[in-house]
């Protein structure tokens, strides 16, 4: 028996293995290697894994991302067919941009013209943009706009109006009969940076005086002393030449340097004085709709798996952002801004309090409340970078640091652009392909070869020669 397994064993492993199938003669005739269809290694399939898996994500949110932007522009577009008498200008928003907390002003542009201004295209809409690349710029643009319309309203000053190119085609187009269109502005504003910039703005331009308050006095100097050190009193006067002559240089190089930019003007009014300060007789009942927009924006390296979160998943913030911006361009609603429940803290009681003060109150009795603009993108604030909460001695009022101050009579003056719920429904009947643009009906799908075809290629879409002027024959070739 065992001389008989042995024998199989050495007959097993003698047997010839099986020779490798030939080489396909076509990609020997090509000269190409010969190809053998197997799995990838261990290795392979990990990378490719790995980039298969974050390309088929980022190329799912892109598309959901532009379905989201095509549905709140089909959502506004029909504003765009409006007529529009020859005397009258477009209606226009003011967008309110500044550079976020530890960056600079490019991300902040560019989250506008990715997220909010294809909205704004599509409805035809124009806008002013306020922007601000420091800490305070917006609101002190903000500030002056407003007291230039109290002195434009006839409020008293002392300040010399200032003429811009603003005003002169603003004096212009009065005088040849333009107007504006009617109906609401509205202001869109980016960022929670930019919002506490604004609610600051905005009582600092009603509340606040319409001149400048005199500046703080200048410390005394200090005694000069009679003698210098080093220097004789009884030297000879070539050497007191000779130093007034570096100091004349010296002062002529410094008048000869260009002036360094000033920060922002300094605050007419702080938040502890709204209460004192009386209301001015051309404040509106109401103010015009705002809208604050999600704006995140965070830094670190540490912060490196979030971003990577929200750079897969734009399509969610884009959706966001273009409910917002698309309520505050239709207009046809608005709410005015909730204050929640009084605060626990406050020691006063509502019994005890007028629930209807006269406009003039300075509230002073009443008990605090945690209004709606106060909580507006207060999740922001956690993600600045840490340089921005840092406080150094000396320095002035901190906008983005300090807690917002509201004034019940401008807080209540406030509204909020929302989306009605029919547009609400519209849109959602828009995103299911069920509706188009109002007036029109949804075109035909276009194959994916002819869209490449029209995109790179020498073919033009229907809507181009829809578009096309058709001329007649004017050469008259044809003998007529």
């Amino acid at each position: 028996m065992a001389d008989s397994s042995s024998a199989a064993a050495a007959t097993g492993a003698s047997k010839p293995t099986a020779a490798p199938k030939p080489p396909n003669p076509v990609f020997a005739m090509m000269g190409m290697p010969n190809f053998r269809f197997k799995l990838p290694s261990r290795n392979w399939m990990i990378f490719l894994t790995i980039t298969g898996s974050f390309t088929g994500a980022l190329i799912y949110d892109r598309r959901q991302k532009r379905r989201a932007q095509q549905k709140w522009s089909e959502l506004v577009a029909h504003l765009a067919n409006d007529p529009l008498p020859i005397d009258q200008m477009r209606r226009k928003m003011t967008v309110y941009l500044a550079a976020p907390p530890g960056d600079g002003l490019r991300v902040a542009r560019d989250h506008f013209k990715e997220y909010v201004k294809p909205i704004l295209v599509a409805a035809a809409l124009d806008y002013t943009v306020i922007e601000g690349r420091r800490e305070g710029d917006v609101r002190a643009s903000m500030a002056e706009n407003i007291r230039k319309l109290r002195r434009k309203a006839g409020e008293p000053s002392s300040a010399a109006e200032e003429t811009g190119v603003d005003a002169i085609v603003a004096e212009t187009r009065e005088r040849i009969g333009i107007s504006d269109e009617p109906g609401p502005k509205g202001d869109l504003v980016i960022g929670r940076h930019t919002w506490k910039e604004y609610i600051r703005g905005l009582h600092e331009g009603w509340l606040g005086p319409l001149d400048a308050p005199p500046p703080p006095p200048a410390p005394a100097p200090d005694e000069i002393p009679e003698t210098v050190e080093g220097i004789n009193a009884d030297g000879p006067a070539e050497t007191v030449e000779a130093d007034k002559e570096s100091s004349e240089t010296k002062t002529d190089a410094e008048k000869e340097e260009k002036p360094k930019p000033a920060g922002p003007t300094p605050a007419y009014i702080t938040p502890t004085d709204y209460s004192s300060a009386s209301l001015p007789p051309t404040l509106p009942h109401s103010f015009d709709s705002s809208i604050p927009v999600e704006f995140p924006h965070i830094l670190g390296f540490l912060k490196t798996p979030i971003r990577i979160y929200r750079f897969l998943t734009q399509r969610h913030l884009a959706d966001s952002v273009g409910r917002d911006v698309a309520a505050i361009v239709l207009a046809a609603n608005a709410r005015p801004y909730s204050d929640d429940v009084l605060n626990p803290d406050s020691e006063t009681t509502g019994a005890s309090v007028d629930p209807t003060p006269t406009p003039d109150s300075s509230f002073t009795d009443l008990p605090s409340r945690k209004f709606e603009q106060q909580t507006v993108l207060e999740a922001a604030e956690k993600e600045w970078h840490k340089s921005v909460h840092k406080h150094e001695e000396g320095e002035g009022e901190r906008v983005w640091l300090n807690d917002i101050v509201l004034d019940p009579r401008i807080a209540s003056r406030m509204q909020r652009a929302v989306l009605a719920p029919e547009d609400e429904a519209r849109s959602q009947r828009i995103a299911e392909q069920q509706e188009y643009i109002l007036g029109e009906e949804r075109p035909a799908p276009v194959p994916f070869w002819k869209r490449m075809w029209i995109d790179h290629g020498y073919g033009e879409s229907e809507e181009a020669l829809k578009r096309k002027p058709i001329l007649g024959n004017i050469d008259g070739e044809d003998g007529q």
